[in-house]
């Protein structure tokens, strides 16, 4: 076991933890807005609901090597100047910025699946140091406020971002319709914006927040470990994949079949507004444009939702318990997937995007506090790449085989696509309650410590 060096990260005032998770909005800005909008995107290229699926391939595949790659490059980087994380945050905001500029000129399927691919790739390397950023910055006793900052900001970039697209058309009255193979101008000035949020916030966080030196003693060892190349790194991300710790495999079961009930809700859940609910043909018939744009719309509202939840979600987690909190949040996520396929009047949709703004916020914060204080502090960046495998491989299942089920089993109903992911999150929150041993609140700090040292459950 490498020695450390004993240093506690002093507590950060509330200003300085805005300004280290700012970045997270303009993050969180870009991916809701390519969210709520591919989907529409493809079919106004000519995709077939059974092909929306396989059009989102190309990024979660890169991003299942991306992730563990810049954790464990993240865990190694330190510039007097720059810092250990900060570098990934600008490059992956800069080339993100870029790509949403010009997804909506996108003329044709593989140029707006290749913009997404290159878009979720840099995202990837924007992001995901910033789950270690909290580790890194925070005491143990601020990083459950840490996450649920970045929680918050999630809620309210996601919120906008969603919401663009009808404010484009109802307040700036730019069209919403567009003849096959072009993007309605409301999209297109939607992603501009989406542009300017995403390298803008990143680039305050930068600014605004220094990073402490690294606080291992031989963290200079570990550097020339890893210019040994691939072959080096690659032997450590699986020899910490092999030897995850007992919580964090229980916790990514959990994610495993949390998100595809996200992914098909992003993948069809605008389009089934628009088709369903609303009773639209396609992208050139106004009634379509003007249930998608309303999808859009109820997708900024649970963004809400969980921007206001994360208010209080940390007094219910300490009154119930991690798991059982976060069960219960999923529970009302499914319940509002669910329920999308009864709906007549499209304003119970808010009310259906409720229950999903209560499982977003959890679904952003509670696994990784259930994580807590089981993670070795040097492999933080290394083992949240590897969390995130759980989060990229439901979603290149759901792209490789959901095509086939969508024709074949589900005859391309987009609803029963979505009440399908709710059958899922189900499952999620069964596995969370039943699998998910918490240890006694006196003993957590002991059981954790057993935890990364001796590699048992607690």
């Amino acid at each position: 076991m490498s020695l450390k060096t004993i240093f506690e990260n002093p507590k950060l005032t509330l200003a300085q933890i805005i300004n280290m998770s700012v970045g997270f909005f303009g993050i969180q800005f870009g991916w809701d807005l390519q969210r709520a909008n591919m989907g529409r995107i493809y079919e106004n290229l000519g995709a077939n609901p059974d092909q929306v699926p396989l059009l989102f391939l190309a990024a979660p595949l890169t991003g299942l090597l991306v992730q563990p790659i810049i954790g464990y490059l993240s865990d190694r980087t330190w510039h007097p100047k720059w810092g250990r994380r900060r570098p990934y945050f600008m490059i992956g905001a800069i080339v993100s910025s870029i790509a949403l500029i010009f997804m909506p000129h996108s003329s044709a399927l593989w140029m707006a699946a290749g913009l997404l691919w290159i878009l979720d790739v840099f995202g990837n390397i924007a992001m995901e140091p910033f789950r270690a950023f909290v580790t890194d910055k925070l005491p143990d006793s601020q990083v459950n406020r840490g996450f649920i900052m970045q929680s918050m900001m999630i809620g309210l970039g996601g919120s906008v971002a969603s919401a663009l697209p009808w404010i484009m058309n109802n307040i700036f009255h730019l069209t919403n319709t567009a003849e096959q193979g072009t993007i309605p101008e409301n999209v297109k000035f939607s992603f501009y914006i989406g542009a300017f949020f995403f390298f803008a916030a990143v680039l305050w966080t930068v600014l605004t927040t220094k990073e402490y030196p690294p606080q291992d003693v031989d963290f200079k060892e570990k550097v020339k470990e890893s210019n040994k190349g691939f072959g080096g790194g690659a032997s450590e991300i699986f020899h910490a994949l092999r030897n995850m710790p007992k919580r964090m495999q229980v916790v990514s079961l959990v994610q495993f079949f949390t998100w595809p009930g996200l992914f098909l809700m992003w993948f069809y859940y605008t389009t089934a507004v628009a088709v369903n609910v609303f009773g639209g043909k396609d992208a050139a018939d106004p009634v379509y444009a003007q249930g998608a744009d309303f999808g859009s719309l109820t997708l900024a509202y649970y963004s809400v939702v969980t921007f206001l939840f994360a208010l209080i979600l940390p007094k219910i987690a300490d009154t119930l318990g991690r798991k059982t909190t976060h069960a219960l949040c999923l529970i009302c996520g499914a319940a509002g997937l669910i329920s999308v396929a009864w709906v007549h009047d499209k304003n119970m949709l808010y009310l259906c995007m409720t229950g999903v703004g209560i499982a977003w916020a959890s679904i952003l914060s509670m696994p990784y506090a259930m994580l807590s204080g089981s993670l070795p502090k040097d492999k933080i960046g290394i083992y949240m790449g590897i969390f995130n495998f759980f989060i990229v491989l439901p979603e290149i299942i759901a792209s490789l085989g959901f095509g086939w089920l969508m024709r074949n089993v589900l005859h391309n109903d987009r609803l029963l696509a979505v009440q399908l992911g709710g059958g899922l999150m189900i499952l999620a929150a069964v596995i969370c309650y039943v699998f998910i041993r918490e240890p006694k609140k006196t003993d957590e700090v002991l059981a954790s410590k057993l935890e990364v040292e001796e590699n048992r459950s607690v």
